[in-house]
Order: C-alpha cells, then sequence, then structure tokens
C-alpha cells in the first residue's frame, strides 16, 4: 500500500526518516546548532557575571561606607605578671567619639583581663597605649572592636 500524501508533498509517510522542513525547530547542522548554543551560553554567562561583580561591589561599598570606627592592634607588651600594654590605633571621623575593647588571654586561651579604652571626638586618629590588668599572668592580647559612643553597650 502506497501514502499518496508522501508522493504528493503532503504530511510525512510513516516510516520516512526525515522530518518536514521547518515543522521542529531550526534548521541546521548540529555544528551550527552547538555553535548558537556556546555564543548564547557564553552571553549569559558574561551577563550574570557582569551583575555578580555589580552586587559584591555594592554590597562592599554599603560595609565599608557603613564602619564610622576603624581600630588596629598595632603590638602588645607583657610587662609583668598582673599588666599587659596594648597600643592602638583607631581611625574615625573628627567629631565621633567611643570605645575600643581590649582583652588579655592567658595560654590556654582563658580571657584574664578586659578593658574599654575611650577616645574622644576632635582627631580623626587616635593612637594609644592601654594598661590591661589581668588575674593571672597573659600571653597574648586582642581588640575585641571599637565603636562609637551610644551604641549597644556603650
Amino acid at each position: 500500500m502506497t501514502d499518496l500524501r508522501a508522493d504528493a508533498g503532503g504530511e510525512r509517510a510513516p516510516g520516512s526518516a526525515v522530518p518536514p522542513a521547518g515543522r521542529y525547530g531550526s534548521t541546521g547542522t548540529a555544528a551550527e546548532r552547538d555553535a548558537r548554543t556556546d555564543r548564547r551560553l557564553k552571553a549569559v554567562g558574561a551577563v550574570l557575571g557582569v551583575l555578580g561583580l555589580a552586587v559584591l561591589a555594592w554590597i562592599g561599598f554599603g560595609y565599608i561606607s557603613s564602619q564610622k570606627v576603624s581600630g588596629e592592634m598595632i603590638k602588645f607588651k607583657v610587662v609583668s605578671g598582673r599588666t599587659v600594654e596594648v597600643h592602638v590605633e583607631v581611625r574615625k571621623d573628627a567629631e565621633i567619639e567611643g570605645v575600643c575593647t581590649l582583652r588579655a588571654l592567658s595560654s590556654d586561651g582563658a580571657e584574664v583581663g578586659r578593658k574599654d579604652v575611650p577616645f574622644a571626638a576632635g582627631e580623626d586618629r587616635v593612637d594609644t597605649v592601654a594598661s590591661v590588668r589581668t588575674t593571672t599572668r597573659a600571653t597574648s592580647a586582642e581588640l575585641m572592636g571599637c565603636e562609637p559612643r551610644g551604641t549597644e553597650g556603650h
């Protein structure tokens, strides 16, 4: 039995290997389709990469600009079995006053001393050495953080 529609250029005959042109999407060889797909993926990847970098820059800028006080421990010196001297540098806006919290640690990591060191307004950089009294001999010191006056806990 012969399918007259296939002979007349109509619908595909059953068992025919080639579908009608344009019926199932784009035409072209497999290599051409792969090249188009690669270009699309590269374009999408580039757009997503640029958007990701923009979001990261925005978050970083927001974090840095919200920091009103920045402190750094320059060095420390164990003066005696009951005292540690800590050299701290604070960078801030000139009109801000606040406090930095220091702590001294024993060899097993336990806190053996703590001190809040205030800094006044008027300068944008404060360089100070603070003595932290300890309950036992300290082996290290650390700057817990600095914050403007009037924030939580100060």
